[in-house]
């Protein structure tokens, strides 16, 4: 079984909205024993992804 969790990402910048801090994110939670499993795009403004979630998994024992 997996646990889940979900890390939402705020991009910068005008026309070309640009992420920073994704890196340092997914190396933090490396560290703590999560899997990045992906990404998802949460919000759209004027056709860009401006906001987005990161996913990270982590094997849990189901008892």
């Amino acid at each position: 079984m997996y646990a889940y969790e979900y890390v939402s990402v705020i991009g910068e910048g005008l026309m070309a909205t640009k992420f920073k801090e994704h890196r340092e994110l997914i190396d933090r939670r490396a560290r703590e024993g999560w899997r990045y499993a992906g990404w998802l795009p949460t919000h759209l403004s004027g056709g860009e992804i401006v906001q987005v979630d990161l996913i990270f998994e982590k094997e849990v024992d189901p008892t």
